[in-house]
């Protein structure tokens, strides 16, 4: 189900679900939760962030993405809080199990790849080094306005690396466990969440080609920039169970 997008003034006046997301970046958080809408079929339109807005930031209540909103619910932009709405308005396909064990791995693998300290917090405070050290990365000043934002220190900057290959090669672990056992997913034999958050956030280390993901050049630049550890934490499987999704489960090519 494609969405479209709105102004922000549209956004104010009607109801549903509304999502802030970030314009013409695969800001795998954002991307995320469209697979999460996609997947479920639910109706939603997007409204493009503008830091200088200040409707949307009325809309919103902060300058950030994604940000979804819901009838006159309270903003969310947790990933757990919008998988959860997303489980709420469309309970069908579950993308949560029912059963309780399969249920704490998807969260816990969910929370390995979105959460603070995660995959792609790690990931980001990584491009924010390279960028501050002119070794790749975000550009200076970009990397100077992340790294106030999430809270970015020298000592963080580094450490961050170790984080970023080690959560890739505990996610390449589970696939190969999981061939091993006849399913292509993350956790038992059909598709979660994880298995979208997963696909979603490689785009932080390979983004689709352009054709599938018509994007910034510039970001795409940053989020390939890669040194040796990372690429060789970057397990080949990880890429193939994200193009499995692209072509089995999630819309293409991406709108950003």
């Amino acid at each position: 189900m494609t969405f479209k997008y709105v102004s922000v003034e549209e956004a104010l006046s009607r109801s549903g679900l509304r999502m802030v997301v970030m314009s013409n970046i695969p800001s795998p958080w954002g991307e995320a939760a469209k697979g999460l809408f996609y997947m479920k079929g639910i109706e939603w339109v997007g409204v493009r962030l503008d830091y200088d807005n200040e409707s949307l930031l009325r809309l919103a209540g902060e300058r950030s993405a994604p940000i979804a909103i819901y009838n006159n619910e309270p903003p969310r932009s947790g990933w757990a809080d919008i998988l959860a709405l997303a489980e709420r308005l469309a309970p069908s396909p579950r993308l949560l199990p029912t059963n309780p064990t399969d249920r704490a791995l998807t969260r816990d693998l969910a929370h390995d790849i979105c959460g603070e300290d995660g995959l792609g917090w790690s990931r980001r405070l990584q491009l924010i080094h390279a960028g501050l050290q002119s070794a790749g990365g975000f550009p200076i000043p970009i990397a100077k306005y992340l790294g106030k934002k999430y809270g970015y220190t020298a000592e963080l900057g580094s450490a961050a690396i170790s984080r970023v290959t080690d959560s890739l090669r505990k996610l390449a672990a589970r696939l190969k466990a999981q061939r091993k056992a006849g399913s292509n997913y993350y956790v038992a034999e059909s598709l979660t969440a994880v298995d979208i958050y997963s696909a979603t956030f490689m785009a932080m280390f390979t983004p689709l080609p352009a054709e599938q993901c018509k994007m910034d050049e510039v970001t795409r630049a940053v989020f390939e920039s890669r040194d040796l550890r990372t690429d060789a934490a970057l397990d080949p499987i990880l890429f193939q169970h994200r193009d499995m999704m692209y072509a089995n489960h999630l819309e293409m090519p991406l709108a950003l």
